[in-house]
């Protein structure tokens, strides 16, 4: 769980991201830090860059869904529109683990 003082100035930060304002690099490293111990913090920078990707979708778009449910990958040049292969779908479905993937919130 994140102290007031954590979660205040990480929603700063991520109001920032999400809007396409500048951030210093120093918050950044901070806040990137503070999602890879913190699964509330990572959600939160999710959410903040999924709001910059998706500010020019009308908001009843399937990709908006999407967005607002974390689900997918954000960025649209990651997206896979074709497999060549059953192994090649086996590993698009496989999930990755964090690296302590017992850690609850």
């Amino acid at each position: 769980m994140l102290s007031t003082e954590y979660r205040l100035k990480l929603e700063f930060i991520c109001q920032r991201i999400a809007t396409g304002q500048e951030v210093e690099l120093k918050e950044m490293v901070w806040a990137n830090k503070l999602a890879k111990a913190n699964k509330s913090a990572q959600e939160m920078m999710s959410q903040a860059r999924r709001a910059l990707l998706r500010k020019d979708q009308p908001e009843d778009a399937l990709d908006d869904f999407l967005g607002k449910m974390g689900l997918g990958d954000p960025d649209p040049s990651n997206h896979k529109t074709s497999f060549d292969g059953a192994d090649e779908i086996v590993e698009w479905f496989r999930q990755d683990k964090t690296d302590d993937w017992r850690q609850h919130d």
